[in-house]
């Protein structure tokens, strides 16, 4: 969609008319920093994903996961029971 000169022209009368010559500078301050703000966080995730950090704590935990014995095993109580215990109380 290419907007010509007589059609932002004509946007432009309108956001005029709608919020006034006043606010125009205001709106248009705020949409700077606004677009600034935005620039910078996506530089932000960018540089983020870039360097994946890895904790050494959580890198060893990941790669050798610790399983329970069997026995130690837990294991939810069947609904019924969940389901009595809520009517007793």
């Amino acid at each position: 969609m290419n907007l010509g000169p007589m059609e932002i022209a004509i946007i432009a009368l309108v956001v005029i008319l709608l919020f006034g010559a006043r606010k125009m500078p205001q709106m248009a301050r705020s949409l700077g920093q606004s677009m600034r703000i935005l620039k910078a966080e996506t530089k932000g995730l960018k540089e983020d994903d870039a360097q994946p950090v890895v904790h050494p704590d959580t890198a060893s935990a990941i790669q050798q996961p610790q399983q329970l014995p069997q026995s130690q095993a837990q294991v939810a109580p069947p609904i019924e029971q969940t389901q009595a215990n809520k009517n007793v109380g």
